[in-house]
């Protein structure tokens, strides 16, 4: 009787010993579904995009010298000043995904210490350089109407008007994107890797619209 309780107790001992060194089943990385959600929408994005651009040539590659003599009527300096703005977004924009990373919604030092500004600051600014940028754009429509350049002028107005305003109802979006995360970091009880999240994806969008605004920036008025 002695035997088996000691035997009993050394199949235990051994057991218990060497169990956990093979987990039953490993663990797997797996890609979060958010973020790869959102790269899939974007690629059917960049494919709207890419057919605006083939009209763009398309219409350019007929109508001649009408072309060059509607595009002397854009203001370079002012676009490209407007193209500035909203590039620097996407750095401020990139800098609020890093403290959403680091969980740090709001400041935690002085109004004016950049450091220490937290994912609200930075989206806040992005918002406003964006919302200066729409702002810039409307004028330039202003401005470009005042020259008998408007959507159903010729050719040029329709390709001009549609790729830059399908544009920016892209921006648009996102602005609207930037306050719902900023408020959700408000009303959030405590700041988490779901809001973070949040905040990644939204800089994606972000990030592709100013992309693609340099694209357009280019080929509008670059090469004209």
């Amino acid at each position: 009787m002695g035997t088996l309780a000691f035997y009993r107790h050394n199949v235990y001992v051994t057991t218990a010993t060497h169990a956990p060194s093979t987990p039953a089943h490993p663990t797997l990385n797996r890609p979060n579904l958010v973020s790869v959600g959102t790269v899939v929408w974007l690629a059917s994005e960049l494919m709207f995009f890419a057919g605006l651009f083939a009209m763009y040539f398309t219409l350019r590659s007929t109508t001649g010298g009408m072309w060059a003599e509607e595009t002397a009527k854009l203001n370079f300096p002012f676009a490209l000043v407007n193209t500035l703005i909203l590039v620097s977004s996407s750095f401020s924009c990139q800098m609020g995904v890093f403290a959403a990373e680091n969980l740090r919604p709001r400041r935690t030092g002085s109004r004016f210490n950049f450091s220490q500004w937290g994912m609200t600051e930075w989206f806040l600014l992005t918002f406003v350089l964006g919302a200066i940028f729409v702002a810039g754009q409307s004028t330039e429509y202003a401005l470009l109407t005042s020259e008998h350049v408007t959507l159903n002028s010729n050719p040029y107005g329709s390709a001009f008007y549609m790729t830059t305003g399908f544009h920016g109802l892209h921006v648009l979006g996102g602005l609207v994107a930037f306050l719902l995360i900023i408020g959700r970091a408000f009303a959030a009880k405590k700041f988490g890797h779901f809001e973070a999240t949040s905040a990644i994806v939204t800089s994606y969008y972000w990030h592709f619209v100013d992309v693609v605004w340099i694209g357009l920036f280019l080929v509008i008025y670059v090469l004209k």
